[in-house]
């Protein structure tokens, strides 16, 4: 009995030191509260197995003060925690003084038992045939007790109090724990009253410690997250189908289930119906993913099937899973460009290409006739494919090609340009604009499934001279289609001179960006960032130019337009050297502080970013983590792999990584999942003017939550209110940016408003 239990006590007491190790080198801030109770766990396991294994009185004596002394340090850990694990919940949760003096008391009274003999005493029993000594409690022993348990009741009710206010997928977490408490501690009441030596009870405390670990710092709302991932990858235009390592089907999305032509319920027949659809209706391309064509003719659908297989830790198969692609608009796409030479083959109308060269023509042929170009746009094509499918979008442009040849006179060019996009040239004295707006205005189409009013816009450029290039002409009439501001009841618009001055100003503003590099007018203005406790301990770089001739040009008024141009590469290249000179700056000052940068989707194409960051930290001899980096989700639209592989080389060099603008794009959460980021910012406003108040807060709640359990910062933008701030710190929010703490400012304000000393002060 002894040498059992003696190993059983052992090894728990090697399971606490496992857990304590693995907690405290976690790098979470609960971590160190675990650990704590870990190591707190092992005074009481060591005196059982000190008073069990012992014959002798004076071991078992000291056994009992190692274990009765252990337990006011369990409780006590067990408090800091249950206050740290529940300020999800209430955040100005902490321990009452009084909890300190009772457990002080305690630890003196057992200390003067010694010479008082007020607290217990030992007596030798004879138990399944071998010597125990066992407890004779007094007064003393009474108090410890009361203290001990009624510390315990309190945990367990708060943990209690914070699973029922907790939203029902996390309350297991805090359940947990409560629960095993409570059989701990009647097991260990149950001890008090038998004849039993020995206390078994601290094999509970031992799972306790275990459980408390886990909860705290491996689990993860599971659920939670197949629930989210569920929903995204369920609405995707792809079939999805999950096969388990049998090739049963076990799973497919929406989308699968209609094209197996399966329901819910019949979800094994779907791999019979995919082999009877596909079979030998196509061959394997050069990525390892298989074509299919099923059908013939104009009925035909093209589709990509890739199979991936997945395997566990020991390289077992779990399974597979495949997606298989429609491809056939692209498909079609592809056999048009490759069999039109001058005319649509849905439309009957010219190309693109052959309708530029017949409007070359006409101009040369007819320089006396003034003439407009149409730019003729489907607003909402996409929706239309969406709702009504396909086929009704086909229909769509067939429609408009045949109205647009019914309408025109033949003086008029007329062709198809891309997608549900015709253009014309027409002679200016032709135009009728009232009975275009007129018919745009009633423009229904239908077919025998579906009726539907299709929006389309008119963008018109009155040709000034002939010799300018057609191209040109077709996209200033676009131009004028960002005009339009309603769109429903106003179809037509012309490109004038507003417009015309805008091209004019992108192109005397981009021709003036490198002057204002190297004259240090575009600068870089910083806005603070803040923590939870209000203190400023960052800046984001934001890009203004103190422009010598307009003074003080808004962001709106250029970086637009550096960005359609490809400029924005220059400037942000600028932004990360003027960056780190400050943080060089600062480094001799003193300060600690970091800076964030932006990186643009289009910095990825122009240079080696990484290579670029990596060399300025280097010259200017910075912490890489003082230089954080900024991208949008736009950044991973294309390659994503390859941008992915780049963000983890930037963490493994030692900078952070956030993630801008989350939720404002509708593939966050998808791209959450993969990507290697740091720091999540949060945009206040991607809620909008919402009318629930309460569906908002839950919803930035969940998402402060959903990144505290990925491991990954939250950060807040957009802050404008004391009592956003009050609220987003109330849910667990780390850091901080809006205009409630401070706007964008020049270098030398934001260092007086941070507290950074300038070099006098410094010397």
């Amino acid at each position: 009995m002894r040498i059992a239990f003696s190993a059983v006590f052992t090894l728990v007491i090697l399971a606490q030191i496992w857990c304590a190790f693995r907690a405290k080198h976690s790098g979470k801030t609960i971590g160190r509260y675990v650990a704590a109770v870990n190591y707190s766990l092992i005074p009481p396991l060591l005196g059982n197995l000190i008073i069990i294994g012992s014959h002798n009185k004076t071991i078992s004596v000291i056994g009992c003060y190692i274990y009765f002394l252990g337990v006011d340090f369990v409780v006590f850990t067990l408090a800091r925690f249950t206050v740290e694990y529940c300020k999800t919940r209430y955040k100005k949760l902490k321990i009452p003084w009084f909890v300190y003096v009772l457990l002080v008391v305690d630890y003196i009274q057992f200390m003067l038992n010694p010479f008082l003999g007020h607290a217990f005493d030992l007596v030798p029993v004879d138990f399944e045939g071998s010597v125990y000594w066992d407890l004779v409690p007094y007064w003393g022993q009474a108090y410890h007790r009361i203290v001990a348990y009624s510390i315990l009741l309190a945990v367990v009710i708060i943990l209690l109090v914070t699973a029922h206010n907790m939203p029902k997928i996390y309350r297991e977490r805090f359940t947990s724990v409560s629960l095993v408490l409570v059989f701990v501690g009647l097991w260990q009441g149950a001890y008090l009253f038998s004849d039993s030596p020995i206390d078994r009870s601290m094999l509970g405390y031992g799972t306790l410690g275990i459980l408390i670990y886990f909860f705290a710092l491996q689990y993860r709302p599971l659920r939670l997250l197949d629930r989210i991932l569920s929903g995204i990858v369920s609405g995707m235009d792809e079939a999805l189908y999950i096969f388990d390592p049998a090739g049963k089907c076990i799973w497919a999305n929406k989308t699968g289930l209609e094209l197996a032509k399966v329901s819910e319920d019949e979800i094994e027949k779907a791999a019979d119906s995919l082999m009877a659809l596909f079979k030998n209706a196509g061959s394997e391309n050069d990525t390892g993913s298989v074509q299919r064509v099923v059908g013939s003719g104009d009925d035909a659908r093209y589709y990509t099937l890739e199979e991936n297989r997945t395997v566990d830790e020991n390289g077992k198969s779990l399974g597979t899973y495949l997606r298989i692609c429609d491809v056939t608009e692209e498909q079609n796409r592809m056999k048009r460009e490759m069999y039109a030479a001058t005319h649509d083959l849905m439309t009957g109308v010219y190309t693109r290409e052959y309708l530029f060269t017949k409007i070359s023509e006409k101009l040369v042929n007819d320089p006396d006739t003034v003439y407009y170009i149409l730019y003729i746009d489907v607003k909402n094509f996409q929706m239309v494919n969406d709702i009504f499918g396909t086929e009704f979008g086909d229909h769509t442009i067939r429609h408009m090609g045949e109205w647009i040849s019914n309408y025109l006179s033949p003086n008029c060019i007329y062709g198809r340009l891309i997608g549900a996009s015709f253009g014309v040239l027409m002679p200016k004295d032709e135009w009728e604009h009232d009975y275009i707006e007129k018919t745009l205005t009633n423009f229904i189409l239908k077919d025998q499934k579906a009726s539907y009013h299709v929006l389309i816009h008119v963008g018109i450029y009155e040709i000034e001279s002939k010799d300018e290039d057609v191209s040109v002409m077709f996209d200033r009439a676009f131009l004028s289609l960002s005009t339009i501001t309603d769109e429903f009841h106003v179809h037509i618009a012309y490109y004038d001179a507003a417009i015309r001055e805008k091209i004019l100003w992108d192109q005397n503003i981009s021709g003036q960006l490198k002057e204002a590099i190297e004259n240090r007018d575009l600068c870089p203005y910083l806005q603070p960032i803040a923590d939870c406790s209000g203190n400023i301990v960052g800046a984001e770089a934001l890009a203004r130019w103190e422009h010598a001739e307009y003074g003080f040009l808004a962001p709106y008024k250029f970086i637009p337009v550096f960005e359609h141009n490809g400029l924005i590469v220059d400037v942000d290249q600028h932004m990360w050297r003027c960056a780190c000179e400050i943080l060089a700056r600062w480094k001799k000052l003193g300060s600690d502080k970091f800076i964030s940068v932006n990186i643009s989707p289009m910095d990825f194409y122009f240079i080696d970013v990484y290579e670029k960051l990596n060399s300025l930290v280097r010259e200017y001899e910075i912490d890489p983590s003082k230089l954080r980096i900024e991208i949008t989700e736009t950044v991973m639209m294309d390659d994503a792999e390859n941008r992915m592989e780049i963000l983890q080389q930037f963490r493994e060099a030692g900078f952070i990584v956030e993630m801008d603008d989350f939720g404002s794009g509708y593939s966050s959460l998808n791209m959450l999942k993969d990507m290697p980021v740091d720091v999540l910012k949060i945009d206040m406003k991607f809620l909008g003017k919402s009318n629930n108040v309460e569906r908002a807060r839950i919803i930035v709640d969940n998402i402060i939550s959903l990144s505290r359990d990925l491991g990954v910062t939250a950060l807040t933008e957009g802050v404008e209110t004391e009592e956003q701030y009050d609220n987003l710190s109330a849910m667990g929010c780390e850091l901080f940016q809006g205009y409630y703490f401070a706007k964008p400012m020049p270098v030398k304000e934001y260092e007086k408003f941070a507290g950074i000393a300038d070099e006098d002060s410094a010397e």
